[in-house]
């Protein structure tokens, strides 16, 4: 059975983002079908390492650990060791590591990338990581054998603008369970009395925004903004400093396990302010929960909830403040999507369905 190197995430055993959820997952399912797969991960000396996660052999690529170097250098020593290690098909995950992707091509390997999302529009980074990331974009054009997307948005991109015909196979989502109050209560949390947003906490998630919006509004639910910074410090302590005099936001950095379970469940309403996004995970997982969403109208999370949610228009940050006190003061409405979100979301994403298709993709006959 063919051996499959996983290179561009982070650490799929430490929760850091949707990149590795999907890498986490994905590999997992591939396992079981057969597939030796190895997840090359960034590392320092401060890195708790284990050789197998899930049934996926665990490797360190070393890592220099400087904003807009990290995935350098890290994809680029992951595809050497990759190399070395015979993999046959060399999976890429994102724009900056497919940078990459020309160096097993001209070693003759299967090449498979999948975009997450333009990196490149993200505004954390300077003018010299947006030209490496674009760089990264343009060698996958040219070196994938196939190319995934995760959107009709992201697919429309790339025929667009070179061209390349693409993959579309979204993201899956998991059967969840949902848990009871426990943890939590020593925030200050109990089930319906808080809003929730859970991601990074970078300037295209629209964070910034969503607290400006809820500190206009009256209502006794509480704010909770539950993740942390990539590589966007200064972002976080903008948004910390914009909250620091409302007593109901409350900042919980990165959570797992139960923490992050009993959040989900027990969620009044979910928000995603998000203005630039390729599939978002924590949407498929908030809608898995049975949540209300009240997302952007931008088409990758319309594309996700459809008549399931509520939206509002980005380009109007006041219509943001409106749609949230707008559901904090009509239970029913919320109680009426939160009776059909989980129903829904797991027949339209299922995890089945994309491993199947990957496996395909990592079968068929080169296309270059």
């Amino acid at each position: 059975m063919k051996k499959i190197a996983m290179i561009g995430h982070k650490d799929i055993s430490v929760r850091n983002g949707g990149v590795e959820v999907v890498v986490e997952r994905l590999s997992e399912g591939l396992v079981n079908k057969g597939y030796l797969v190895t997840a090359y991960n960034r590392t320092d000396f401060k890195t708790k390492k284990v050789s197998i996660f899930h049934g996926i052999k665990m490797k360190y690529a070393p890592t220099l650990r400087k904003k807009g170097l990290a995935a350098m250098s890290s994809s680029f020593f992951a595809t050497i060791q990759a190399l070395l290690d015979k993999n046959d098909v060399f999976h890429f995950h994102a724009e900056g590591p497919a940078a990459m992707a020309w160096i097993p091509k001209f070693f003759k390997k299967r090449v498979i990338v999948t975009i997450h999302g333009l990196d490149h529009r993200r505004r954390k980074w300077g003018k010299l990581a947006c030209w490496y990331i674009k760089l990264g974009e343009r060698i996958a054009v040219k070196n994938a054998d196939e190319i995934i997307v995760l959107s009709r948005g992201l697919q429309s991109y790339f025929k667009e603008t070179y061209n390349r015909k693409t993959k579309l196979i979204p993201n899956g989502i998991d059967v969840v369970h949902k848990k009871k109050v426990d943890k939590i209560k020593k925030l200050g949390l109990d089930k319906n009395s808080y809003i929730l947003y859970l991601g990074r906490i970078v300037p295209e998630k629209g964070v910034k925004e969503l607290v400006i919006s809820y500190n206009k509004i009256k209502t006794k639910k509480k704010l909770v903004i539950a993740g942390g910074s990539s590589d966007s410090n200064k972002y976080l302590e903008e948004v910390k400093n914009i909250s620091k005099d409302n007593d109901n936001i409350i900042f919980t950095d990165f959570v797992v396990g139960d923490v992050l379970a009993e959040l989900f469940s027990n969620a009044y309403i979910y928000v995603l302010p998000s203005k630039l996004e390729g599939m978002p995970m924590s949407l498929l997982e908030a809608m898995a929960y049975g949540n209300c969403c009240l997302v952007s109208d931008i088409p990758e999370s319309i594309d996700v909830i459809k008549e399931n949610g509520v939206s509002f228009k980005l380009s109007y940050t006041y219509d943001l403040s409106e749609k949230l006190e707008y559901l904090c003061n009509n239970i029913e409405i919320v109680d009426k999507y939160k009776k059909k979100s989980s129903n829904y979301i797991y027949k339209e994403y299922s995890w089945i369905y994309v491993i199947k298709k990957v496996s395909e993709v990592y079968e068929m006959s080169d296309n270059l």
